[in-house]
């Protein structure tokens, strides 16, 4: 492991050690979807902050679903589709371009990470 970097599996093993006899409950239920709570360090470090991020989908959409309901009734099929049409294209300029987009294809072929780093050969075998 790379000096300074925290292993978040250690941690979480420190936690329920530290915790679990004070909120038996409280750690149990955290230890019983420890694999989802840790799934966050399996993309690649550039990533974590657009994963954080919530409420993604609807915000962008927000301004679309209010205009469209404005305009209920008031235009045609294929009006309605090009004006949001061309409500998303306006949108998307205010979008924030994804960090580490270099990436995506090594999460799409199922490169393991931890804690946000690429595991290679050399790594699996020093463990």
């Amino acid at each position: 492991m790379a000096e300074g970097r925290v292993d978040a599996g250690q941690v979480f093993d420190d936690f329920e050690e530290r915790f679990g006899a004070k909120y038996p409950k409280a750690v149990a239920c955290l230890s019983k979807d420890r694999d989802a709570l840790l799934a966050f360090y399996d993309f690649p470090a550039e990533h974590w902050s657009h994963i954080r991020t919530t409420n993604v989908t609807p915000s962008s959409f927000a301004t679309i679903r209010h205009r469209t309901r404005q305009a209920k009734g008031c235009v045609t099929r294929n009006t309605m589709l090009t004006m949001i049409y061309k409500m998303g294209l306006c949108a998307e300029d205010s979008w924030r371009k994804l960090r580490g987009f270099r990436h995506l294809a090594k999460v799409i072929e199922g490169v393991k990470l931890k804690d946000g780093i690429e595991v290679t050969e050399d790594d699996k075998a020093a463990a």
